[in-house]
């Protein structure tokens, strides 16, 4: 027999995971949620006329007001929430499609109180989950450490691609 349980759809976010490479080290750019007391990727609703990527994009430059290249498909998924349950309204859940974005520029953001600062992938872990239910801290954390993987791998892919060009152009010189 099947579980009695009743399976509900949560609303669908969308969120740029904002990094930059100095050097060997890798930072996350993470900006303050809107009451101001904790810290975030920038997200929002994905946008009826973008994909989600698109959207992703578009919530980087408006609360961060990062500029990049964003993938085309997400690398994670994540439950996020919103409120508080002693408040009306309570806590609404969100799942959060991630996508991961290299920052080549940053410009004003749109939204003021934003706030948008560097940190470190174990720094930016310790600020995702301040302030958060273990939960939805483990969740944030998460999404960190896939990045970081992704990141590697993306690293690894091109170095090896880019010896392998220069090896070709300097065997033709």
């Amino acid at each position: 027999m099947g579980s009695p349980r009743v399976a509900k759809s949560l609303p669908l976010q969308v969120a740029a995971v904002c990094y930059r490479k100095r050097g060997d080290e890798v930072e996350f750019l993470l900006v303050n949620t809107n009451g101001g007391n904790k810290w975030t990727f920038p997200k929002g609703q994905p946008e009826t006329r973008l994909s989600h990527s698109q959207s992703a994009e578009m919530e980087a430059a408006e609360e961060a007001g990062a500029i990049g290249t964003i993938e085309p498909r997400h690398f994670h998924l994540y439950i996020h929430s919103k409120g508080v349950f002693w408040q009306p309204g309570g806590v609404q859940e969100f799942v959060v499609k991630a996508f991961l974005m290299e920052v080549n520029q940053l410009q004003r953001p749109d939204e003021p109180n934003r706030r948008p600062t560097w940190f470190s992938p174990e720094e930016a872990r310790q600020r995702l989950a301040k302030g958060r239910e273990v939960k939805y801290a483990h969740e944030l954390e998460s999404v960190i450490d896939r990045a970081m993987e992704r990141i590697q791998v993306h690293s690894a892919l091109w170095g090896n691609y880019a010896a392998s060009r220069n090896g070709r152009a300097a065997a033709h010189s």
